[in-house]
């Protein structure tokens, strides 16, 4: 649904029965109305952020929520990978717990995946679950991780072993931040949003290839199109499957091995950065096997160079990286589940992927100096 003003609003179904809206526009101009549609007026809520966002939308963001709260916290930790644990999620319990937060009380998550992440897991856990808010600013946060309601954290380096599922009451996405994201963290988001139209959505993936320039250069009506598809092609995964059952699994295209590189590199690399890697992978075994014929391998390949995502890896053992992957938490039993491409825009579960063809494109793809 779209308004005279260029707003969009997807609507997202739990089990066939409305769960949340997602909200995408260029600004924070409405936001205070959504906040009263979702239930916050006359409710507390503490807004959890990084260091990083703080100085950029925490004031607006708390400006707009006084107007219906009772009452507006905030919860600030130091941004990165390395605060995504539990030891952040109880600091935030004793936040909450020392401000009085009860089941009616929101979270509300400002900032990239961590924080919704984090934020997530945190509703999820505090008195057996209460409500929070979506308001992703990263190109990753806004095409992918604020969208389904998996949440978690991080633990002793493994990437989302602890967490819930946990729906949001909003998300509320604006486009307009995404002008202050560094060039390392748009090209992060780009990995999921290349993701999408593989997996999925072929017109899609070849409508990104054709706007390269336009979206290089961020330009707002693009940005805004691009993520509304990314949304609408997670909404119908999560809708088909939203506790991760079956379909979902295509939604890890790339992530296998990628998860494995991030935790090996420690997090020296970004997490669209090693999806990226992990979906060249998972081409070039869909190539040999001969579902991708070469030129839309070596495309989908190339692709990753257009957008400033790498396309090899250097300074770890291959072997080392099937051994990581072999503790993700995708794995079922023995079997190491793996998303392939039958073609592009259609991806597939496969679970006799061997470790000679994953160390066979863990090969092609390792640098050498």
């Amino acid at each position: 649904m779209k308004n005279k003003r260029g707003q969009q609003l997807l609507e997202v179904k739990n089990d066939g029965k409305f769960a949340y809206n997602i909200i995408l526009e260029s600004g924070f101009g409405d936001l205070e109305k959504f906040l009263r549609e979702a239930g916050c007026e006359g409710r507390r809520i503490c807004i959890v952020t990084d260091s990083n966002v703080e100085k950029l939308y925490l004031k607006e963001v708390e400006e707009i929520a006084s107007k219906t709260a009772s009452e507006v916290i905030s919860f600030v930790f130091k941004a990165g990978e390395s605060s995504k644990t539990l030891e952040t999620v109880q600091e935030l319990y004793t936040r909450l717990i020392e401000a009085g937060f009860d089941r009616q009380d929101y979270l509300l998550a400002l900032g990239g995946g961590v924080t919704g992440d984090l934020t997530g897991f945190t509703a999820a856990t505090y008195l057996r679950g209460i409500r929070f808010i979506q308001v992703p600013t990263t190109l990753l946060s806004q095409v992918d991780s604020s969208i389904g309601g998996k949440t978690g954290v991080d633990f002793a380096s493994y990437k989302n072993m602890v967490g819930a599922f946990h729906m949001p009451s909003l998300v509320y996405i604006n486009e307009a931040v995404l002008s202050t994201l560094p060039d390392d963290q748009f090209a992060c988001g780009m990995g999921e949003v290349l993701k999408s139209g593989l997996i999925r959505d072929a017109d899609f993936y070849e409508w990104t290839i054709n706007h390269m320039g336009e979206i290089d250069e961020r330009d707002p009506g693009t940005l805004l199109k691009m993520v509304e598809s990314c949304c609408r092609i997670k909404r119908d995964v999560v809708e088909a499957d939203p506790y991760d059952r079956g379909e979902r699994a295509i939604l890890n295209f790339g992530h296998t091995l990628g998860h494995a590189i991030e935790k090996l590199k420690n997090f020296s690399l970004t997490h669209g950065e090693c999806v990226a890697l992990g979906m060249v992978a998972a081409a070039y075994i869909s190539w040999k096997r001969g579902y991708l014929d070469e030129n839309e391998f070596y495309e989908i390949r190339d692709m990753n160079v257009g957008f400033y995502l790498p396309i090899s890896f250097d300074g770890l053992d291959c072997q080392e990286i099937l051994d990581a992957a072999g503790k993700d938490k995708k794995r079922d039993g023995k079997t190491l589940k793996f998303i392939l491409l039958e073609k592009p825009g259609k991806a597939m579960i496969a679970d006799d992927v061997t470790e000679a063809e994953m160390l066979d494109a863990l090969k092609q793809m390792k640098a050498e100096f």
